[in-house]
């Protein structure tokens, strides 16, 4: 897959991860979605480097869906302390 196809299904899995966690997020919808970008690649790499799935399989999609909510829970919990 390009790395235009993967920035777009990211910022989808982003927006869906935002759908998913709903609320105030100190960063507004842009800085969530490219949270949701960077869960969505992290996940995406680790998946695909321990072979759980290779790309374009459901699975990967589904595991960046789960990276990008994990990387808005984290930094939910580190913006809500510092400010």
């Amino acid at each position: 897959m390009g790395i235009i196809a993967s920035i777009i299904i990211g910022l989808i899995v982003g927006a869906i991860a935002k759908f998913l966690m709903p609320g105030r997020d100190p960063g507004g919808w842009i800085v969530t979605i490219l949270l949701g970008l960077a869960g969505s690649i992290l996940a995406g790499f680790l998946g695909r480097s321990l072979n759980w799935y290779k790309d374009g399989e459901p699975a990967g999609f589904l595991a960046s869906i789960i990276g990008a909510v994990l990387i808005l829970v984290i930094y939910r919990l580190v913006t809500k302390r510092n400010v």
